[in-house]
């Protein structure tokens, strides 16, 4: 046989043994997945509840205007700071200022009149006193001269003349008397003149001071939307008044934020945070919840629901207040922030990746276990309805002998990435983590290649995390 036919036939024979292997391989990896793994592991781990807002003093107030009239003197500009009781404003006055001086001089005359009248009852009391021993003096001459008439020691005339000066002095008695209550009514009349000029000057003096403006508390001049020689007005019905001033006192400064309906279940006073600052990079702030909202607000509209004339199915937000314990002395309100608050905190805990969880109705679990002829912790009561078989199970596919097999599991605290595992798996179970696509058609028992080098990056989807409303963004990894 030539050399060649015997080439051609070691050539043959080689493609032969290699298509042998080929199929065998082909076949013994068919129904192979390959997924990515992960292990459950002991750590400590944070709940985190995440929040966007803005800075905000504890107190603040507008000064607005509590008079009509034009600004003559601002003594403040706009990032002052200012202590108690500085002067920030001033309205012109001339018109108060002059009822002010035309009601102290009203006063004054009025307080003249009342000791006018005080001295004129004292004389009248004086006359008093005088008439009353006049009178009992003409009454003890009446009477001596009765008993002298009646023994016939003096005559009529004389008789008649003292009975006329004892009722003269009686009428000048009466007279004394009305002119003592005449005198009590005066000064009784002269001191409501003086109330009431009281009264209204203390009405003119709080108009005159409605035109000045005090600092109620030290702070900073936060907003400052007038200026010297604008007409400002008072606030009435349906329409606010001028706005002159922000004053906020900035000693105490917290982040309002707004946090999801789903987690404010979670947030208790008290609990710590942790606040960063857009304006302010790279830099956290320690923060301790001291506010927590009870009306629910419509994100879209940012209006209390309590507020709200009709349902709302719209997504809805509440308040939550955290006061900084180390501000910086440049913040500003209203400046951008997040708080994050730690709602809960575990020490070494067996943990495993939140995309790792998955859920499988519990009709599939059965089955799976009816193929293997085995019994799977998973499987209802016997007495368990029907509709139980469409309860849907959380749990984690965890590899054992080169297969992936579906392990139920209880959770409790979710972290940022990982979430507490209460029952269902050990300390270094290997766990299948992905990819999304994976674990979303995997079924128990299936035959597995791990593969943990880098994926390829693939659309994000939402993951819904059992047991929660709210979804989270998972990558296939």
């Amino acid at each position: 046989m030539k050399t060649w036919k015997k080439v051609l036939i070691g050539a043959g024979v080689v493609l032969v043994l290699l298509i042998v292997v080929a199929v065998v391989i082909h076949q013994s990896n068919k129904g192979v997945v390959i997924v990515q793994t992960g292990k459950a592991q002991r750590q400590d781990l944070s709940a985190i509840v995440s929040a966007s807002g803005e800075i905000k003093p504890k107190t603040y107030v507008n000064i607005g205007a509590n008079a009509f009239g034009k600004i003559t003197r601002l003594y403040v500009k706009e990032g002052d700071r200012v202590k108690k009781g500085q002067l920030l404003a001033q309205l012109e006055n001339v018109q108060s200022s002059a009822d002010v001086a035309a009601t102290q001089a009203s006063l004054e005359a009025s307080r003249t009149d009342a000791l006018a009248a005080e001295a004129n009852l004292n004389t009248a009391r004086a006359d008093l006193n005088r008439a009353k021993a006049d009178a009992e003096k003409s009454r003890l001459d009446w009477s001596r001269a009765e008993g002298l008439f009646k023994d016939a020691l003096i005559s009529r005339a004389d008789y008649e003349t003292r009975k006329a000066t004892w009722q003269t002095s009686e009428a000048g008695l009466a007279q004394a008397d009305a002119r003592v209550a005449q005198a009590k009514a005066q000064l009784d009349s002269a001191h409501g003149h003086v109330t009431q000029t009281g009264a209204t000057l203390t009405r003119a003096s709080d108009i005159l001071q409605k035109t000045i403006y005090a600092a109620p508390y030290a702070g900073v001049i936060t907003n400052l939307p007038v200026r010297e020689g604008e007409t400002v007005v008072i606030g009435i019905q349906n329409a606010p008044g001028s706005t002159l001033m922000t004053l906020a006192d900035m000693s105490v400064i917290t982040a309002e934020v707004k946090v999801d309906e789903t987690d404010i279940v979670n947030v208790q006073l008290g609990q710590p945070a942790e606040v960063t600052i857009d304006a302010i990079p790279k830099k956290v702030f320690h923060a301790v919840v001291t506010e927590i909202g009870n009306n629910a607000i419509v994100r879209s509209t940012g209006v209390a629901t309590s507020q709200s004339t009709s349902s709302s199915q719209e997504a809805k937000d509440f308040k939550v207040v955290v006061t900084l314990q180390d501000p910086p002395d440049d913040l500003r309100p209203g400046l951008s922030t997040t708080a994050k608050i730690t709602t809960a905190t575990r020490s070494s805990v067996v943990t495993i990746p939140i995309q790792a969880l998955t859920i499988r109705p519990q009709a599939d679990l059965e089955a799976a276990n009816s193929e293997k002829g085995s019994v799977q912790a998973a499987a209802p009561p016997k007495d368990a309805s029907k509709d139980k078989k469409n309860d849907e199970v959380q749990g984690v596919f965890v590899i054992r002998n080169k297969k992936a097999e579906f392990a139920p599991v209880q959770t409790g605290v979710a972290g940022t990435t990982d979430i507490e595992v209460l029952t269902g798996l050990q300390d270094g179970d290997e766990i299948v983590t992905g990819s999304y696509k994976v674990l979303r058609t995997m079924k128990p028992g299936t035959s597995v290649k791990i593969d943990n080098s880098a994926p390829k990056k693939e659309e994000s989807t939402e993951l819904r995390v059992p047991g929660t409303k709210q979804p989270r963004e998972c990558r296939a990894s």
